[in-house]
C-alpha cells in the first residue's frame, strides 16, 4: 500500500476507531477492494489528512454535507465518531440549523431523527 494509504487508514481509526475499521476491512472483498482503497486514500488519507481543517471542523462539515446531500445512511456512522473527533452535539445542532436553510427543512428534520438516535444510543443526553 502506499503512503497515503498508511495515512489514512490511521485517520480513519482515529476518526471512526478501531471497532468500525476493522468490521469494514473484514467486510471487504474483492469486488469492493478497489473502493475502498480509493476511499481509504482519497477521503481520509488526503482529506481527513490535510492540515487545513481540525477534525472537529471536518466532522461538523463532513455530517452537514451528508444531512443537505441526503446521504442519511452515514450520518449515524459519523455522529458517533464525534467521540473522537470533539465535535459537539451543539455543533451538530448549529450545522443542521444551516442545512435546513440552505438545502431543506426536510433534510435537516430527518438529520436531526438520526442524530438524536444515535446520541441515545451513545448513551448522551440531549
Amino acid at each position: 500500500m502506499s503512503e497515503r494509504y498508511d495515512a489514512g487508514m490511521k485517520v480513519r481509526r482515529q476518526v471512526l476507531g478501531d471497532a468500525h475499521v476493522d468490521r469494514a476491512t473484514a467486510a471487504k472483498t474483492e469486488f469492493d477492494a478497489p473502493f475502498q482503497d480509493m476511499i481509504t486514500e482519497g477521503a481520509w488519507g488526503t482529506v481527513w489528512d490535510s492540515d487545513g481543517l481540525t477534525h472537529r471542523e471536518r466532522s461538523i462539515l463532513t455530517i452537514a454535507l451528508l444531512a443537505g446531500a441526503g446521504n442519511f445512511e452515514e450520518v449515524a456512522m459519523h455522529i458517533r465518531a464525534t467521540a473522537n473527533t470533539g465535535a459537539t452535539p451543539e455543533d451538530i445542532r448549529e450545522a443542521f440549523m444551516h442545512v435546513a436553510i440552505y438545502c431543506g427543512v426536510p433534510k435537516a428534520n430527518h438529520a436531526f431523527k438520526i442524530a438524536k438516535e444515535t446520541y441515545k444510543e451513545m448513551g448522551i443526553s440531549l
